[in-house]
């Protein structure tokens, strides 16, 4: 982990609001793992020392991918950077999605902007010969973000695009229409989608791994700004920067 100055390669709007943000770094590019992420330092007028973090999409060569929607005033000076403008990067931070394992089917359930950290776990997956099932969800189809996936499916709040309902309802169509041997759930998105999520890996009895967000001032822990409550263990709460991003579904309690 160390900071990185890096330039910006490309910028792209994938869906409303929502862009594909490539920046160079061989060393950011060789050391990040699926699940991973950045803080970045967005612009010195909004805090000398508040970092923002962003979850690590994708990996091509020694370009590094960043998938955000702008929801505030850091976002949206991220979201006018130009070919040419440096970030201020530190990183890779937290822990890996587990890629290893005694699973054949990899399902990916996302709500959102909850896909970021999934094309790279995809590529990740694709590698290990496991099988790839993804399901999205959006409040609409102009949020739907399909970059670098597999085997998509899709859910609409407003039924534009796909199946018209949630993300984990879909799911559950699609598991009693189409059962998989040995699934292992990787979920991302609103705090309200994961519970769903780790309810129904809990009723199915299937393995998942849940990637959250938290109030991240620092990213290292030193801030203790991003505690999330236990299910057992020791420590009544970990942290989402240093414990996680990354946790076992049936670790913590999500409210």
């Amino acid at each position: 982990m160390k900071i990185h100055v890096v330039p910006v390669l490309s910028k792209e709007e994938v869906a409303e609001k929502t862009f594909v943000l490539k920046f160079e770094s061989s060393d950011l590019a060789r050391l990040t793992r699926p699940g991973q992420f950045l803080n970045i330092r967005v612009d010195d007028s909004l805090s000398p020392l508040l970092r923002r973090p962003f979850s690590v999409a994708r990996v091509e060569g020694s370009a590094v991918e960043l998938i955000f929607n702008i929801v505030g005033r850091g976002t949206r000076i991220l979201a006018e950077k130009r070919i040419g403008d440096e970030l201020d990067v530190l990183g890779p931070l937290g822990i890996a999605f587990r890629v290893e394992g005694d699973f054949e089917t990899a399902v990916i359930v996302a709500g959102g902007v909850g896909v970021a950290p999934f094309p790279i776990l995809t590529d990740w997956l694709t590698k290990a010969e496991k099988n790839v099932e993804t399901f999205l969800g959006a409040r609409s189809a102009a949020h739907l973000v399909f970059h670098h996936l597999k085997n998509v499916h899709s859910a609409t709040d407003d039924g534009s695009r796909g199946f018209h309902g949630t993300v984990v309802q879909l799911l559950d169509q699609y598991l009693n229409e189409h059962p998989i041997r040995k699934p292992k759930i990787f979920a991302c998105g609103p705090t309200a989608m994961l519970k769903a999520v780790s309810i129904f890996a809990k009723r199915k009895g299937i393995r998942g791994e849940l990637s959250l967000e938290g109030e991240m001032g620092c990213g290292i822990g030193i801030c203790q700004g991003c505690p999330v409550e236990r299910t057992s263990g020791e420590k009544k709460y970990a942290l989402v920067c240093t414990d996680g991003p990354t946790f076992d579904s049936s670790d913590i309690a999500l409210s």
